[in-house]
């Protein structure tokens, strides 16, 4: 039970890293890429909180 939470939450966090580096790489401006990087950090943090039963 524990073990495959800590695997979920860890898929989760690299999941966010992985698409962070990717919004990164995009060729956009700085103000879109800003708005990309709160809304998947966002994103982010609200599935992290439910793998951690919060919701």
């Amino acid at each position: 039970m524990a073990s495959s939470m800590l695997i979920s939450i860890l898929i989760t966090f690299l999941v966010i890293v992985l698409v962070l580096y990717l919004v990164a790489r995009l060729p956009i401006d700085a103000r879109a890429k800003q708005i990309v990087r709160i809304i998947v950090i966002i994103i982010g943090v609200v599935s992290l909180l439910k793998y951690l039963a919060v919701f």
